[in-house]
C-alpha cells in the first residue's frame, strides 16, 4: 500500500489530525481539504487513490462533493457519517460512494476498510490489461476482465461495487445469494451486518441495467432470501 495517496474531507481539523498521523504511520501520503469545495478542487486536481469524505462540510456538504467526484472520476468513495443519521448512509450509496464507516471508529476498523477498497481498486487495474472476456446475456454484454458492461452496444456507467456485485452473480446465474453472503463475497471483508447496503447497491445497479426497475429482467429477487441473476 506504500505510495498510495489519501485525501481526507472533514471540517474538523481534530479528527482530521488523528486519521492523517494514524494513515501516515501506515505509509500512506495524506492530503487534508477542511471544506467541501476544497476538498472537490483538490480531488479532481490531485488524482488521489482514495477519498475520505464527511457528509457535514462547509460551503458544499459530502453528498454534492460524492455527486461532482463521480461525474468524472470512479476514485473509491469512503464516506463518514453521523452514526444516528442513516439516511446518510444509503444517500451516500446511492451517490456513487463505495463505502461508509460511522462515526465514532475505531482506527483499525478504518484502516482495514481503506486497505479492502486500495485492494480492490488495484485489482480492477491489473484486470484491465487482460484480454478480453467478453460474455453475452441477451442483449447485456460484460467484459469480465475488464469491467466493463454494454447494453445494446452502449457502455454502462457502473461503479466499481456495481459492477462486482452484477459480476458475481453473472457468473453464478440462478444461484440465490442472501445478502449477507453477497456483503461477505462481493464486499469482501466484515461488513458490520448493514444489509441494506446490498439493496441500495441492487436497486442502483437495476436502475442502470434494466429497461423497467420495477420488472427487473436480470437481477431478481428471491422473496425472503436474497438476488440471483437470470438470463433472459
Amino acid at each position: 500500500m506504500e505510495n498510495k495517496k489519501i485525501l481526507i474531507i472533514e471540517d474538523e481539523k481534530s479528527i482530521s489530525d488523528i486519521i492523517k498521523f494514524n494513515l501516515t504511520r501506515e505509509g500512506f501520503g495524506v492530503e487534508t481539504a477542511y471544506n467541501g469545495k476544497t476538498g472537490l478542487e483538490q480531488a479532481l486536481a490531485g488524482a488521489p487513490d482514495l477519498i475520505l469524505l464527511d457528509v457535514m462540510l462547509p460551503l458544499m456538504d459530502g453528498f454534492e462533493v460524492c455527486r461532482r467526484i463521480r461525474e468524472s472520476s470512479s476514485v473509491p468513495i469512503l464516506m463518514l457519517t453521523a452514526k444516528e443519521e442513516e439516511v446518510d448512509k444509503v444517500l451516500g450509496l446511492e451517490l456513487g460512494a463505495d463505502d461508509y464507516i460511522t462515526k465514532p471508529f475505531g482506527m483499525r476498523e478504518l484502516i482495514a476498510r481503506i486497505k479492502a477498497n486500495l485492494r480492490r481498486a488495484d485489482l480492477v487495474g491489473e484486470l484491465k490489461d487482460e484480454p478480453a472476456n467478453l460474455q453475452e446475456f441477451g442483449n447485456l454484454s460484460i467484459d469480465m476482465n475488464r469491467y466493463e458492461a454494454l447494453k445494446n452496444g452502449k457502455a454502462l456507467e457502473l461503479t466499481l461495487r456495481e459492477f462486482e456485485l452484477l459480476k458475481y452473480l453473472a457468473e453464478r446465474e440462478n444461484r440465490v445469494f442472501s445478502r449477507e453472503q453477497l456483503l461477505e463475497e462481493v464486499w469482501g471483508y466484515e461488513y458490520y451486518g448493514d444489509i441494506r447496503t446490498v439493496d441500495v447497491t441492487v436497486r442502483r445497479l437495476r436502475e442502470k441495467l434494466e429497461d423497467d426497475s420495477s420488472d427487473p429482467q436480470y437481477i431478481m429477487t428471491k422473496r425472503g432470501i436474497g438476488y440471483y441473476f437470470r438470463r433472459p
